[in-house]
């Protein structure tokens, strides 16, 4: 489970989480979403303990996340937004240190190690480096990293960034299969239509706040929109894309007051 109670995070004069109240139960995928700048990747790294909360609590796993932030670590599976690899290892030789890290026995890590990468079809890419790997085949490393501890709770920052259509396809039905055996599984995205897919419940926040939580179709509901896309404007005061794209079309079409006075 997460839990937090009153989570505030600030950086000098700024709020990047207010007051913030969230749970997610196990066995669940809850959708994570909110606009840039509303606080979903701060939170994310408090839930890991990278950074520690100014102001409330948060527990993973049943765990404080500033009292015992190394139980936490044992327990969770964390795909960044922007993960950095050590690029002059290969792609086995840091899925192992990351094995070794966990307390992986050597058997079983070189199994599931083989297993992943074969299931991402990069199983004979192991033994280059990873500086040589494209964005989605750094995605799977990653992906492979978190998963590979067989952790009680994931925290997946925009996990499918870079991934193939069918890459993208095997990490949502396991992330369904990994729910259904009764694991937390926390999902940041900016895709709507995904979340909307694969999400159990949609916890919404703007500006460090949740103002609303709830099945989707729910949510979809209660405001009064025609799709969760309209839901999700109308709750993070997001300007209408049809109106933003007149407004574009239009500056692109006017012209200037110097080209409309050059001869």
């Amino acid at each position: 489970m997460i839990e937090t109670a009153g989570l505030t995070r600030t950086f000098g004069a700024k709020v990047a989480v207010r007051r913030l109240d969230l749970r997610v139960e196990p066995g669940t995928i809850t959708g994570f979403l909110g606009p840039n700048g509303a606080g979903k990747s701060t939170t994310v790294k408090i839930l890991t303990g990278m950074i520690r909360p100014t102001r409330g609590t948060a527990t993973v796993a049943g765990f404080d996340v500033v009292k015992e932030p190394l139980e936490v670590k044992r327990r969770v599976g964390y795909v960044p937004e922007a993960g950095a690899l050590y690029e002059t290892l290969t792609a086995g030789e840091y899925l192992g240190m990351i094995a070794g890290l966990r307390k992986i026995p050597p058997d079983d890590a070189r199994r599931r190690i083989r297993e992943f990468l074969g299931l991402f079809g990069i199983l004979d890419d192991r033994n280059r480096r990873l500086v040589e790997f494209s964005k989605g085949m750094r995605q799977k490393v990653l992906i492979t990293a978190a998963l590979i501890g067989n952790p009680q709770v994931l925290l997946l920052d925009e996990p499918l960034n870079g991934l193939d259509a069918n890459a993208a396809l095997v990490v949502k039905q396991l992330l369904r299969e990994l729910a259904a055996r009764g694991r937390t599984i926390l999902f940041c995205s900016h895709i709507l239509e995904v979340v909307e897919r694969i999400c159990d419940r949609i916890v919404i926040i703007s500006e460090g706040r949740a103002v609303v939580g709830g099945r989707p179709a729910d949510i979809t509901a209660a405001t009064g929109a025609t799709s969760l896309e309209d839901a999700f404007s109308r709750l993070t005061g997001v300007r209408d894309a049809a109106e933003v794209t007149r407004d574009l079309l239009s500056a692109l079409e006017e012209p200037s007051d110097e080209s409309a006075a050059a001869p």
